[in-house]
């Protein structure tokens, strides 16, 4: 029973605002082994221009809705095995939209342990409660006169059985289940108390030690916070249907009597609201409560997934200060601040350890290294760690700039986040198996500052730090789609063939660790790539992998111009048409805008060429091998302001957004402690989502 794909493609097109043949041709190409970016870059063709973006959600959905097909065949295999099959709960579970919808139907055919339900059965009342759901007029107690056996001694226990009955059917009823938990989503309270006892180890959580607010608006931030309570013991956290209601009759037991057409005149129905009533507080409620937590959970883990992608993505493609010497420096106190100097290519020429603060206080003989390192090596960039130490660093640095001739570097605070990760990583043992660990992170900064791409990416995402609640949320949803986010920044910023490093590579379309190795093993083995084409005589590396990669991959100064740019050479053919039609040489002619606007597209459209490719082309030939990332800027610290009791009401300083949650904007502004922008005064305005801001 297992979905086709047209099925797939109707159901994820209405979701990403596309036609369901863009979503099928998208589906196809990703069961093809295609990457999103691949697709959203180069068969704009085939999937009518889907974006990346409407193909990382359709990719993800992909995924919820084949589970969701894989556990309706399951479903379907057991309720017929048990030959319980009809065609109506066929129906119903061909319909079910959903993985809960999809359980709620199973729930009267899931194998379970001994129930009491079951027990009273055996007994033999089971057709006591269908003698008194069939005829309210009659007094319950006086049917259950007729059940009285050996097994069943007396009235009392009989009706306990019939009611165990009748409460199972209430809390398998599917429709019912589908109500109830719909009206909960729009009337529960989430409510936190403080466990008694727990008040003074649970400091953190005090602002939810009584707290109140509506599940459905609960932003995500504050949902995981209590979550995290709760899960350390200090919070109780429960989910109240109709804590609003005064009525001692709650809409949910109202809703139970309805499904039922339970009255309240005749004795039967008497008896029905009472067992309508112990089911909803003895069975019902907690387990749709406990749906309820699970549903707050997930859309919480989402946004906090969502912020945290968000964060890696403007930190991957923060601007590049570019290929130009560069000093790293890794403050520490006690320890010394470690120093790292790599040339424009990010290759070390140099690593020190200067002692400038206590115990050795070496002031004079810190200042002097420096300057000796920034004159051998012409370093015109001095990145400097944001951690502990950061401004001392910083203050001396300055301080010895003031004193040194001539045009001085540009000293610029950046987040060293991972850094001390990627220093004890296999990564850079490989890289660098004679420099001391306590260096490596030195060079980290140092690099991070001339292409901050291409040196996180060796950081497993998790440990960069952009994130809220990270260790909360579902990691293998947050892995899922931080890759997805360093595939995409990768592959729109292009990768230089000869120069990347094994974990960039690695993140290149169609890609991976052991194919990133075998290139640069052949490069370093056979030297650089001359031609994009020349990556076929890579080991293992076929025509697939370079269709999925070439495009993603640059060549500067090599034999073929279009190798620089973004232009993928299965299109070469069309690109050089467009040369000839302008009459111009290929390298004269990129760049040059005047003409290429002058250029009609449409006369370059081919049977496989489409007007969207042949744009593309135009556009990369106008500004090849284009950096989509912004232009370099630093921030600058006020000088004197070291310390937050530096600080007074009314400053206006410069600072650098550090971290962005949905509760506010954490900046960096030189005082060892970033401060919080709360989002009510990040603009003159209302803001509600801050990545419109």
């Amino acid at each position: 029973m297992a979905a086709d794909i047209r099925m797939l493609s109707a159901v994820i097109a209405s979701e990403i605002n596309a036609r369901p043949e863009q979503a099928k041709a998208a589906i196809e190409l990703l069961d093809e082994g295609a990457t999103v970016p691949f697709i959203a870059r180069y068969r704009k063709e085939v999937t009518g221009g889907l974006d990346d973006t409407q193909l990382r959600d359709l990719s993800e959905r992909l995924v919820y809705l084949r589970e969701l097909e894989a556990r309706r065949d399951t479903i379907v295999e057991s309720i017929s095995g048990q030959g319980k099959m009809s065609d109506e709960l066929m129906a119903k579970l061909k319909g079910a939209a959903t993985k809960a919808e999809l359980e709620d139907l199973y729930l009267p055919y899931k194998p379970k342990r001994r129930t009491r339900a079951e027990i009273a059965r055996e007994r033999g009342l089971g057709p006591l409660a269908e003698a008194i759901l069939a005829d309210r007029s009659k007094e319950p107690a006086t049917l259950a006169e007729a059940y009285i056996t050996s097994d069943v001694p007396d009235v009392k226990t009989a009706l306990e059985g019939a009611r165990d009955i009748v409460a199972e059917g209430i809390a398998e009823n599917a429709d019912l289940l589908g109500k109830l938990r719909a009206h909960m989503r729009g009337a529960a309270l989430l409510k936190a108390k403080v466990v008694d006892g727990k008040q003074a180890a649970g400091e953190k959580f005090s602002d939810y030690f009584d707290h109140s607010e509506r599940w459905a608006t609960a932003p995500g931030h504050r949902a995981l916070a209590m979550l995290r309570g709760w899960n350390e013991e200090v919070l109780t956290l429960t989910i109240e249907a109709d804590a609003e209601t005064a009525s001692p009759n709650k809409p949910v037991e109202r809703m139970i009597a309805a499904a039922y057409e339970i009255g309240n005149s005749r004795p039967g129905d008497r008896w029905l609201l009472e067992v309508a009533s112990w089911t909803w507080r003895v069975k019902l409620s907690m387990s749709l409560s406990l749906d309820l937590m699970r549903e707050l959970r997930e859309r919480a883990e989402e946004e906090a997934i969502h912020v945290f992608a968000r964060n890696l993505k403007d930190l991957l493609l923060a601007a590049p200060a570019g290929s130009r010497p560069t000093m790293g420096l890794d403050p520490g106190i006690r320890t010394g601040v470690k120093v790292a100097v790599t040339d424009a290519t990010g290759k070390v020429v140099a690593t020190s350890t200067v002692y400038p603060f206590q115990p050795r206080n070496d002031v004079r003989g810190a200042q002097i290294e420096l300057a000796s390192l920034i004159r051998k090596h012409n370093v015109e960039l001095i990145s400097i760690g944001n951690g502990t130490g950061s401004r001392e660093t910083e203050k001396l640095v300055a301080d010895m700039l003031a004193d040194l001739p001539g045009t001085k570097p540009t000293k610029v605070i950046v987040s060293e986040a991972g850094a001390s990760v990627y220093s004890a990583s296999a990564t850079a043992a490989a890289e660098f198996p004679n420099l001391d660990v306590s260096l490596r992170g030195a060079v980290s900064i140092a690099r991070r500052l001339q292409d901050p791409l291409a040196e996180l990416v060796k950081i497993e995402p998790k440990s960069i730090g952009v994130g809220q609640y990270q260790h909360d949320v579902d990691q293998q949803k947050l892995s899922r789609s931080l890759d997805a986010v360093v595939e995409d920044a990768v592959n729109a910023v292009g990768v230089d063939l000869n120069m990347a490093s094994v974990p960039l590579l690695a993140r290149v379309s169609g890609l991976g660790t052991s194919i990133a190795e075998a290139i640069v093993r052949h490069r370093d083995e056979t030297g650089r790539f001359e031609t994009r084409r020349d990556l076929l005589k890579v080991a293992r590396l076929g025509q697939r992998t370079f269709e999925q990669c070439a495009g993603f991959l640059r060549i500067r100064d090599g034999k073929e111009p279009l190798d620089a740019s973004s232009v993928h050479p299965e299109a070469y053919g069309v690109a050089k048409k467009i040369v000839a039609a302008c009459g111009r040489d290929l390298r004269t002619l990129m760049g040059d805008s005047a003409v290429l606007k002058s250029v009609d597209p449409r006369q370059f459209i081919d049977d496989k060429f489409g007007l969207p490719t042949v744009k593309d082309i135009l556009s990369e030939l106008e500004k090849p091998g284009r950096d989509p990332r912004p232009s370099f800027k630093t921030a600058t610290f006020a000088e004197g302001i070291n310390e937050i009791s530096d600080l007074k009401p009314g400053m206006t300083l410069e600072g650098t957004v550090t971290n962005v949650a949905a509760f506010g904007a954490f900046v960096d502004i030189g005082v060892h402690q970033d401060g919080l922008v709360h989002v009510s005064q990040l603009a003159d305005r209302f803001v509600k989502d801050l990545t419109k801001l």
